[in-house]
């Protein structure tokens, strides 16, 4: 009998997955918006908005 890895090993059907719990997303340093980063991530976490004008206060003015 072929197994397809939707089994267990006694022939059974493997019990469904549930989805992992959607993580907390950290809060932007600078204005408090959620990020798409999560909480756990160390350091400096931006919103995309912030980040944007991050790099443009960052960027050489040539």
């Amino acid at each position: 009998m072929e197994r397809t890895g939707t089994e267990r090993t006694d022939g059974s059907p493997a019990a469904p997955v549930a989805p992992a719990a959607p993580a907390a997303f950290a809060d932007c340093v600078h204005c408090g918006e959620p990020t798409e980063y999560p909480a756990e991530r160390p350091g400096v976490t931006l919103c995309p908005v912030c980040e944007w004008q991050e790099a443009q206060r960052t960027a050489c003015s040539g």
